[in-house]
């Protein structure tokens, strides 16, 4: 067996070493330069925008001297809470112990929930040799004064936050109540109007698709025999059909109607004209997780919508039903509004 000289092995691993040491230079020691930007933040000036961010904290960077820097960006997330994909991506880095600095333009971008960014900046940083700068705020985790205001800073963060959120509350509570439609997406076999956002228009396709649901249903047959029906037909479900107008792929199977489906939009008052607000609401301030309303917080507002996609609606008598909540909650065309049982 061939075997290279002793001097050319002793070459070939200080060469190992030295690319092994420049690939760890690339890893290891990272300068995280972090970006946030949400919408409610767009009020707060172009001075935030994610590309001001980005020059700043990339002049900082280079006038302060730290190299192997890398942008970490969430365009559009909350600071109320850490479930952003790129804040993810830098706390992974962060487990594999490849970032030593992280850099913010202010403390409200790396949060606004003064509680979690506290467990980060005062325990989690420190535990895992991470220094942190928020240069507009003046902090620096590697310098110690006698009075620290970042707790109290990251308070006021909150506060902001909390209030922001409360106009917003108010601002939808408002337009709910005045009969225009919350629901970010109109309901199956619907679109939005692109001249009013607040009318919805008729989807070609789908308000077929919804059409043959209630025919099958006025001839006899229940939401599992439609949903058999409408897969051997090979009808795309409303998920595989809003992907490919989306021109997304689609990872599900595409003809797989489920009962529960064709139950819900058989009992949505949608179909009939109507406009149904506050259906869901959150389950606290800090959290984005929504909770369905009991039918007494929820309003209805009669023949909003012009185009009605339920053959039923030509009947006077009470047609449409929404099991949701506690009890019926029952719509009336006649004109005599909404009734609970």
């Amino acid at each position: 067996m061939f075997r290279l000289p002793i001097r050319f092995r002793i070459e070939r691993s200080k060469m190992q070493k030295k690319t092994a040491a420049k690939q760890n230079e690339t890893i290891i020691g990272i300068t995280a330069l972090y970006c946030r930007l949400s919408r409610d933040d767009g009020a707060e000036g172009e001075s935030n925008s994610i590309a001001n961010q980005k020059k700043l904290l990339a002049k900082y960077a280079k006038e302060h001297g730290f190299a192997n820097t890398k942008f970490y960006v969430d365009d559009g997330y909350t600071g109320t809470n850490f479930n952003r994909p790129g804040f993810q991506q830098m706390l992974e880095d962060m487990e594999m112990g490849y970032i030593s600095t992280i850099i913010v333009k202010d403390s409200s971008r790396f949060g606004r929930n003064y509680l979690e960014v506290g467990q980060y900046t005062d325990y989690y940083f420190p535990e895992h040799n991470i220094r942190f700068i928020a240069i507009n705020d003046g902090v620096d985790s590697s310098v110690q004064t006698e009075f620290d205001m970042t707790p109290i800073r990251n308070f006021c963060n909150e506060l902001f936050a909390r209030d922001t959120a409360k106009k917003i509350r108010i601002t939808l509570r408002m337009k709910g109540e005045s009969g225009k439609p919350l629901c970010s997406k109109p309901p199956y076999g619907y679109v939005k109007s692109k001249e009013d956002k607040d009318v919805w228009e008729i989807d070609e396709v789908a308000a077929e698709v919804v059409k043959k649901i209630f025919k099958l249903c006025i001839s006899g047959m229940g939401p599992a025999q439609i949903s058999d029906q409408l897969s051997e037909d090979k009808i795309l479900t409303p998920a595989a059909y809003a992907a490919e107008k989306a021109g997304k792929p689609y990872k599900g199977k595409p003809y797989n109607w489920d009962h529960a489906t064709i139950g819900r939009i058989l009992e949505r008052p949608e179909y009939l004209g109507h406009t149904v607000n506050f259906r869901t609401a959150n389950k606290s301030a800090k959290s984005n997780k929504r909770i369905q309303n009991p039918v007494e917080k929820q309003m209805v507002f009669l023949n909003t919508q012009d185009i009605k996609l339920n053959p039923l609606h030509e009947r006077k008598d009470t047609i449409g039903r929404s099991r949701q909540g506690r009890g019926n909650l029952r719509i009336s065309v006649d004109g005599k509004g909404v009734n609970f049982e």
